[in-house]
């Protein structure tokens, strides 16, 4: 079957890889759209994300949707055909339950990573082999584009989740109009927010923010700037240094900053004495755990998100569908289509 392999920085291969049969516990899924993630593009430009190296072939991909192709012994609530979505870690929280910070667990794997060796293999695949409590049944009226968005709108509902019932009624201030920050912001108006704004470089990526019904935009590039002090919540989801300072800067006194970008680890300056001074209180925010199910519901209740999805490539085509997503001037979602 065909896969989506990173060899090293710059070098992205469409290969023949060999398929696998589902053992006692596993599920064989046929997958129909996967998307491109920020870590993808790391590993594909710079051959590493972080400080995880790839050193041996490693497929691609953590967000991805499909239909069950066969079931290994002792799977049982599933059947052929069936359309499902990816819980992309192991451990893997059970359906429905209650969270337990399993996504925090030394030791843990996320498909599509080069932190474990051998890497853990990802899902831009023809076909995959997952255990069975990884799978989520897509809810009536859900379709299989759309599904694509739920392990993104997880990494999102996870991190607004880490605010707590500040939410309803806040002014609140998102810096990055990416996917993620784009979710963020209409995960806030869901929970209730009174008013959101996001800030962004890229003018397209603003239009797809108030077509989620996002209160205000603000174009950086243009000068434009949220208000100083003026907000309750600020939420960074740049994952870059003058975009922090501009949260820190926005948040009013005892506001809260929730940081669901990846910073880059290397130093840098920023007014960190402003946390002290104004008492802010700062909320990290690490991939998701029980999030999966709650974000299948909300793109079934909100079908207005599919928004954040701008462009969809064949499988043929997966280094087009890399190079779009790294324009972030062209693009925001990526998918690519598998099946």
């Amino acid at each position: 079957m065909k896969a989506v392999v990173v060899h090293g920085a710059m070098d992205l291969r469409i290969d023949q890889i060999q398929a696998r049969t589902p053992e006692s516990g596993e599920v064989l899924i046929n997958i129909s759209y996967g998307g491109i993630c920020g870590s993808d593009l790391h590993y594909w430009q710079h051959g590493r994300n972080g400080s995880f190296e790839v050193t041996e072939p490693l497929v691609l991909g953590h967000e991805v949707v499909g239909t069950v192709a066969a079931l290994g012994s002792e799977v049982t609530g599933y059947c052929v055909g069936q359309s499902v979505a990816i819980h992309p870690a192991t451990p893997c929280p059970q359906p429905g339950a209650a969270p337990q910070g399993l996504h925090l667990v030394p030791g843990g794997t996320y498909l599509g990573s080069a932190s474990t060796t051998p890497h853990t293999q990802g899902g831009l695949a023809q076909q995959l082999v997952v255990q069975a409590d990884q799978l989520r049944k897509l809810p009536d009226g859900l379709g299989l584009r759309r599904a694509a968005l739920a392990e993104p709108l997880a990494i999102a509902l996870h991190g607004v989740s880490r605010l707590g019932e500040q939410v309803s009624g806040a002014r609140c201030f998102v810096s990055g109009a990416g996917p993620i920050g784009l979710l963020a912001a209409a995960v806030l108006k869901i929970r209730g927010a009174a008013y959101v704004a996001i800030a962004d470089l890229q003018p397209r990526a603003l239009e797809i923010a108030k077509q989620l019904g996002i209160d205000a935009t603000l174009n950086v590039g243009a000068g434009e700037k949220p208000e100083t002090m003026g907000f309750d919540i600020g939420v960074e989801a740049a994952g870059v240094m003058p975009s922090l300072q501009t949260v820190l800067d926005a948040v009013r006194r005892a506001g809260s900053v929730l940081q669901l970008g990846i910073l880059p680890r290397d130093p840098g300056s920023i007014a960190l004495s402003e946390i002290g001074l104004r008492e802010l209180t700062v909320y990290g925010s690490q991939r998701f755990e029980t999030e999966l199910d709650e974000a299948l519901e909300l793109l079934v209740a909100h079908p207005q998100l599919e928004q954040v999805i701008s462009h969809v490539f064949d499988l043929d085509r997966a280094l087009q569908a890399f190079e779009m997503a790294a324009d972030s001037a062209q693009s925001s979602k990526v998918l690519i289509q598998l099946a």
